[in-house]
């Protein structure tokens, strides 16, 4: 057993490239009233490859805009400062991870589980009458501890996917008992360092066990929505495992089956253009 010291793992964490300035400063606009919209947009626009990324996702179906929208103030505009902030902080999150090569873990299976759960929590969180982009962004977010352990430990993450494989266990089950660390703990200090709002670093931290008065929050809702796209299986993965749902939290969010059949159908019908913008994998 190859276990890593939390300190190690958070040493690593430090030597990652740090967020492009504009970027930290949208997430961490998540949780201020007064926000220099203008100066915000003006910096993305300067940023042309991650402002032709937003525009991608602006003018995909998630929105079903009738016009083109061809800049950032525009999408602003349309679509409201909330929204375009969360895809901007998509797109750039994702290009800070690029897929990188390694013998056992599948980059492109990561980020499409990775979107779906964003897509899942975003409708999950529009029938909760919850902020939609919150959820987004945390869901996306969710298990990005595991690239952190992946790509900073790649000899170690080997052996616990070689654990897991043997076991037939969770992959957090597998990181604890190879590690001595998971995915969760090592997620929630990389959201601490990159300085998330307090709520996402919750979701991230806690998503596979959030606290009972988060089940009809944010943590509570990546919770439901990591376990459905483990259950709708768009990832083809094999050796997938769904994880349990929390009983409190599926009682909590108490919604209709034909509320939730809409969940599903609407995840599933922009998860492949998501995964495309997003350039998963």
């Amino acid at each position: 057993m190859t276990t890593l010291a939390l300190a190690d793992v958070i040493k690593n964490i430090r030597d990652l490239p740090s967020l492009p300035v504009v970027v930290m400063e949208l997430l961490n606009s998540f949780e201020q009233e007064d926000v220099s919209i203008g100066v915000l947009a003006a910096k993305v626009s300067r940023d042309q490859a991650l402002a032709a990324k937003t525009l991608r996702l602006a003018n995909s179906s998630f929105y079903g805009l009738q016009s083109k929208v061809t800049t950032i103030n525009q999408a602003i505009t349309i679509l409201g400062f909330d929204s375009v902030r969360t895809l901007i902080t998509a797109a750039a999150v994702t290009d800070n991870f690029s897929a990188g090569k390694h013998a056992s873990f599948d980059f492109k299976a990561f980020w499409r589980h990775s979107i779906g759960t964003a897509l899942c929590s975003k409708m999950l969180a529009r029938a909760l009458n919850v902020n939609q982009d919150y959820a987004f962004i945390s869901g996306l977010l969710h298990d990005i501890g595991k690239l952190v352990l992946v790509t900073r430990f790649p000899q170690q993450y080997a052996a616990a996917i070689a654990h897991r494989d043997k076991h037939d266990c969770y992959m957090l089950e597998a990181e604890s008992a190879v590690l001595g660390v998971d995915h969760t703990t090592v997620g929630r200090a990389l959201a601490e360092y990159w300085k998330f709002p307090a709520l996402m670093q919750k979701a991230i931290a806690s998503h596979h066990a959030p606290d009972a008065p988060d089940f009809v929050d944010i943590p509570g809702i990546v919770h439901i929505a990591d376990a459905i796209m483990h259950a709708l299986d768009l990832t083809g993965q094999e050796r997938d495992l769904v994880p349990v749902i929390m009983e409190g939290a599926w009682n909590s969010i108490n919604l209709a089956p034909d509320v939730l059949r809409s969940v599903f159908r609407d995840t599933e019908s922009e998860f492949e253009e998501a995964c495309q913008i997003l350039a998963a994998g």
